[in-house]
């Protein structure tokens, strides 16, 4: 969601923040602010709009400082606009306040306040929260520390959030519980940021604080981390980055997505590197051995996750009842936990998530390990809090995916989960030594074709260029490539704001069908493999009410050509891995289409990359 950013030390706090809250943009961009102090005193100024907006109306006014927070928002309670956007001030200006997340009780405090005399400029909840620990500090004549602290206690939701008095330039608190927050440290200075992109060039060291845990950033002294609940000393462990400057910059591409769609070969090959040995015929995944019993004699498997991680899940749905032979269930992580599931301790529940901080596939981890199921996370982010609440895990090393429309990430999510379903097929002997190497060879050859099939794209822009201004379209699938088809709908919606739908191909004459006239595009995913003659007379039905077919098809396919409108090429490979290359055309697709439109491919409307609140 919003993304928050801080600084305290010797260097000025202004270029630090306006660069972090840039490439925090992704997570919000509804409005941002920024918020110093310098000799004069407090520095506050705040708009509706991008971070290059708040700067223009800084207009470099900021003088320097050493102390300063920023935020970038994505709007939860109040409209985008210059009174909303955060930082925030207490009713006395003394604090000043930045938050990522949802106060769920902010309606019963809010009246409380204002019965006491408290006044409010904002619809917002982070207002209140302010303002709450403002009253409970002059009250009970406490610390800052300890005012935010039992106002922690107070309240009920989600937050991060970094808050000073403008009269201590020294001092920041920071506070954490369902929404990510790092504090990068430096020598004699740190970094408050949502993710640790913002001081990667500053400081390689991060901590990453967990849930219901609160900080005191003081000059010159260490960073002292507490329990919000207990109030007891927790030991900060400092976790040293791996990540590096060139993965976060666009490196010449024009927007972050073509970037992440071309890096696919490279995150495919980074997803299987060390765990993949196709010539000694081996899969090496430790977080999967140490739980091995657990898959081997699961009952049940259960993938949750939201979005684009849905999509993979659906896709893995088909691979593990395949070829490990394990039910498999797919679930909204947003609907799990409010339907009351049965879960068992014989259940294995997959959570994928590609910033691991997602708020609704968190819930439904804590409610299934509440009933005794083992949980095995997917992530990108390293150091998330779905990799510290698992019981085990494996990472994508897809890298840092900025582009809010996911893309590599989808397909390092597929590679994964296919990984671990062979795995286990293996250790169950459904696989003879035949197959389980040619399933290997075949994986590890998808960088290479990818590669192959990126090396050009016109025919891609040029079908884009033709159905640019259409109204709608619709994704037809069957099989392994139905979930595809769903997810490049969703593509096309999230970066275009074309109405789109996905849907299993035989399903068409159930409803769709009636959609179909000359004005309705149609891409049908058609590999060669799977339900070919199937896809065939489902093109066939659209041909017949005059429908546009765009069909994805294998090189040198000839019979789909005669009858498609247009084609797109790719390469051939096993009907399980085809969900990895059928998708990429599909992306390129979304990609042209919302260029041409002038839409803002990396930052669409209305969507942030990070949900973390509910």
């Amino acid at each position: 969601m919003c993304g928050i950013v801080g600084y305290l030390g010797e260097r000025n706090a202004v270029p630090v923040i306006i660069n972090g809250l840039k490439r925090l943009e992704y997570r919000g961009y509804d409005s941002a602010g920024i918020s110093t102090i310098d000799e004069n005193g407090l520095q506050l100024v705040k708009c509706k709009g991008k971070v290059s907006d708040l700067e223009a109306k800084m207009n470099g006014g900021l003088s320097h400082s050493g102390i300063g927070i920023g935020h970038t928002r994505w709007a939860t309670h109040g409209e985008p606009n210059d009174e909303n956007a955060h930082p925030h001030l207490s009713n006395s200006g003394d604090l000043v306040l930045i938050h990522n997340g949802i106060i769920e009780n902010y309606s019963s405090v809010k009246e409380a306040l204002t019965s006491r005399g408290f006044t409010f400029q904002s619809d917002t909840d982070t207002e209140v929260l302010v303002n709450l620990i403002e009253d409970i500090r002059l009250a009970e004549d406490i610390s800052l520390e300890k005012a935010v602290r039992i106002a922690l206690n107070q309240v009920v939701g989600a937050y991060a959030i970094a808050v000073f008095d403008k009269n201590d330039a020294d001092e920041i608190i920071v506070a954490k519980k369902g929404s990510p927050l790092v504090v990068g440290v430096g020598d004699n200075e740190f970094f408050i940021a949502s993710d640790a992109t913002p001081f990667l060039e500053y400081t390689k060291k991060a901590v990453y604080l967990e849930d219901d845990e609160m900080g005191t950033i003081r000059k010159g002294k260490e960073f002292k981390v507490r329990s919000i609940k207990s109030n007891k000393p927790v030991i900060p462990y400092i976790h040293q980055l791996k990540i590096d400057l060139e993965s976060i910059e666009k490196g010449g591409y024009d927007h972050f997505m073509l970037k992440e769609i071309y890096e696919q070969s490279k995150s495919i090959q980074d997803t299987l590197r060390g765990r993949l040995i196709a010539d000694k015929g081996l899969i090496r995944m430790s977080g999967v051995y140490d739980y091995h019993d657990k898959f081997l004699n699961a009952e049940r498997i259960i993938i949750i996750g939201c979005g684009t991680s849905w999509h993979a899940g659906l896709v893995a749905e088909y691979i593990f009842e395949d070829l490990a032979r394990i039910p498999v269930e797919v679930e909204y992580a947003s609907e799990f936990r409010y339907r009351n599931p049965v879960i068992g301790e014989k259940d294995v529940v997959i959570a994928i998530s590609q910033s691991g901080e997602t708020a609704d596939t968190l819930a439904a981890i804590k409610l299934a390990k509440e009933r005794g199921a083992t949980i095995f996370g997917i992530c990108n982010v390293v150091g998330s809090s779905i990799a510290r609440e698992t019981h085990a895990g494996a990472y994508t090393h897809a890298g840092p995916e900025i582009g809010v429309a996911s893309t590599k990430a989808f397909t390092a999510q597929v590679t994964l989960l296919s990984l671990i379903a062979m795995d286990i097929a293996n250790n169950k002997g459904l696989l003879s030594r035949t197959r389980f190497r040619q399933l290997l060879s075949e994986l590890e050859a998808i960088p290479k074709k990818i590669e192959k099939m990126l090396e050009s794209d016109t025919q891609t822009k040029y079908i884009s260029s033709l159905f640019k201004d259409a109204q709608n379209f619709l994704y037809l699938g069957r099989g392994y490539n139905f979930p595809v088809a769903l997810e490049g709908a969703l593509k096309l919606k999230e970066i275009s704001y074309i109405h789109a739908e996905g849907y299993p191909a035989a399903e068409m004459k159930h409803g769709p069908i009636a959609l179909i006239d000359e004005n309705m595009p149609v891409v049908v995913i058609a590999p060669k493999s799977g339900q070919y003659e199937k896809i065939v007379s489902n093109i066939q039905e659209v041909k017949a009410r005059k429908g546009k077919v765009i069909a994805i098809v294998n090189n040198g396919d000839s019979e789909i050509a005669k009858m498609a409108d247009h084609v797109i090429e790719v390469e051939d490979t096993l009907e399980l891995f085809t969900p990895l290359i059928t998708t990429i055309p599909l992306q390129l697709l979304s990609y042209h289409i919302a260029v041409m439109r002038g839409c803002n491919v990396d930052q669409p409307r209305n969507l942030a990359k990070s949900v973390t609140v509910e």
